[in-house]
């Protein structure tokens, strides 16, 4: 066997022991520390009554704490457990937050709210996903926050949630209760797109690619023709998902996933990991679909051309390739850009000049994205805390007040922050920045109810952003002049300019799980994952995607097909 197959297989194999891992907790016992509801209301009442009323006595209140391991945003000194936002919520509601438990965002964090779980101890209050949070309610360990919602809640967060038409509040109830404060997103949160290196494209004098045939030819010039001007073959066209990362988003996991392939696989109408309507009306799942092979098919040649990276699902960080200036391309998010790599990418090479598009196009030449559910986070208090409407108001606080704040310090150190966007937030402050820029609005006429950064980011875009306005190349900013703004001011005037043209939206019929799931379900995205996986990287012919879908329909598939058909009845 030739070497590159021996070190293409052993990658393989090693991501192939990561997909094996098994996060499935037990379902847990009835909590010690469970009390009546009467209890809980009891304790609510002790508190001061309203959506930003100061408790007389301390409150202390538990958490546990996802910690992005790359964040070097706080000041010396400061901590998770005790930093601006912190202090913040200690001064304006007599709220002391204790982490009793931190660990990495993502993987790391899901195992140990797993554990919490299945251990049945729960921390006072915790931000959990759609399975994990539907695994509390079957275990009976979360309080009912109905009541406590309705009185603590505040006019702008009840506005937000209503904007969803219901979709928001019924994600969160069980039996006419409500368990979880759900979160809500900008629609714009939803659409993977495309960040290329325009530097790159008008070094070699092309275009930057609409279609698959052109990103191909691009991706391949980017690797052959030395775009970084350094002599050596060491770049890389397309970056592709790290360890522990997803080939593409799913129902479960519709959002956020930077580094993916999603918008290729919308290319070819595939959208792997969704329920759709067939043509038939029936209720389908879009990786059994004669689109998904065809979009396998062109990764799989991608991949075997070099055109993707090669150590992509066992490299540890899929940032580091964007920072280091090595990779020309990567899909991901509106915030994908400033909010991501790109502010080291420009501080290795200040003329390194990612801009964003939405792009492939379809055959058609339109944009296809598959889009996500507006709540994909879910703020639980346990069963028997003292003080529930503590999580709603930290979340009231952070919603009106978080302009406030020292944007260098990342937001993701707020405890308990889920996201709360009314759905057309990007698209108002991308529109509204551009009359700002052009002097048609000042910032006194954007304090708008709900968009809560709006009038903060006009006072700011001009620190940042140079003339000529309506550019947005990376020599018409200035990132030195105060980096927390160009952050967001670039991210929203690159990647949310990628969307401003029509695209073709495709939603998922269903984003919650069914009961046949709950047993099943590990195995089939594990069967899923492997399978495709192979199928890139050529440790598996393409022809295996039919012996995948055969066995996936036996081995529960059919069955959950149908409870979605019946759910949705």
């Amino acid at each position: 066997m030739s070497k590159p197959k021996k070190s293409m297989l052993l990658l393989l194999a090693g991501m192939l022991v990561v997909l094996s891992a098994c996060s499935e907790a037990n379902t847990a016992k009835e909590s010690p520390k469970a009390s009546t509801a009467a209890t809980q209301t009891a304790g609510a009442q002790t508190a001061a009554a309203g959506p930003f009323a100061k408790s007389e006595k301390p409150i202390t209140i538990k958490i546990g704490k996802d910690v992005d391991a790359a964040d070097k945003s706080l000041p010396a000194g400061d901590s998770p457990e005790s930093n601006q936002y912190t202090r913040y919520i200690k001064d304006n509601l007599n709220i002391d937050t204790k982490i009793v438990w931190q660990a990495a965002s993502g993987k790391d964090y899901d195992q140990k709210v797993n554990l919490s779980i299945a251990s049945n101890d729960l921390p006072d209050a915790l931000v959990v996903k759609d399975t994990q949070f539907r695994q509390m309610v079957k275990s009976g360990q979360l309080a009912d926050l109905t009541e406590v919602y309705n009185k603590y809640a505040s006019p702008a967060l009840k506005s937000i949630i209503d904007s969803t038409k219901g979709l928001a509040l019924k994600s969160v109830t069980v039996d006419g209760k409500m368990y979880a404060l759900p979160n809500v997103t900008t629609e714009s949160d939803m659409v993977h797109m495309m960040w290329i290196r325009k530097d790159w494209l008008d070094k070699l004098g092309l275009q930057p690619p609409k279609t698959m045939d052109e990103l191909e030819k691009v991706a391949k010039a980017f690797v052959e023709q030395d775009p970084d001007g350094n002599g050596k073959a060491d770049t890389i066209g397309i970056s592709g998902p790290q360890l522990g990362g997803l080939l593409n988003a799913d129902f479960i996991n519709p959002n956020n996933n930077n580094y993916g392939f999603d918008p290729i696989f919308a290319s070819y109408h595939s959208y792997p990991g969704f329920w759709l309507k067939g043509a038939d009306g029936k209720t389908t799942y879009g990786s059994l679909q004669p689109e998904t092979k065809q979009a396998l098919s062109k990764l799989r040649d991608l991949y075997s051309k070099g055109l993707i990276d090669k150590e992509m699902t066992i490299r540890k960080d899929a940032q580091e390739l964007i920072k280091n200036g090595t990779s020309g391309i990567y899909f991901g998010l509106w915030w994908a850009g400033g909010y991501g790599p790109l502010a080291d990418a420009i501080k290795n090479n200040p003329k390194a000049n990612w801009q964003a598009y939405a792009a492939p196009l379809d055959v058609n030449g339109e944009f296809t994205p598959h889009m996500g559910n507006p709540t994909n986070q879910y703020l639980v208090v346990r069963k028997g805390y003292e003080h529930p409407e503590a999580a709603i108001q930290m979340e009231n606080l952070l919603l009106r007040d978080e302009s406030k704040f020292d944007v260098k310090v990342a937001i993701g150190n707020y405890p308990l922050r889920i996201v709360y966007a009314p759905m057309d937030e990007m698209d108002v402050t991308y529109k509204m920045m551009k009359e700002v820029l052009a002097g048609t609005k000042k910032p006194e006429d954007l304090d708008l109810p709900g968009y809560k950064l709006l009038k903060s980011d006009a006072e700011k875009v001009k620190k940042v952003k140079l003339e000529p306005y309506d550019k947005y190349d990376i020599q018409y900013w200035d990132p030195n002049a105060d980096l927390g703004t160009w952050k967001r001011m670039y991210s929203t005037l690159v990647g949310i300019s990628a969307l401003q043209l029509p695209y073709k939206k495709t939603y998922s019929v269903t984003y919650s799980q069914t009961k046949t799931m709950e047993s099943r379900w590990a195995a089939l995205d594990k069967l899923e994952k492997e399978t495709f996986l192979k199928i890139i990287m050529g440790a598996a012919p393409l022809e295996s995607f039919d012996k995948f879908v055969e066995d996936w329909k036996k081995q529960g598939g059919d069955q959950i097909i149908s409870e979605i058909e019946a759910n949705l009845k």
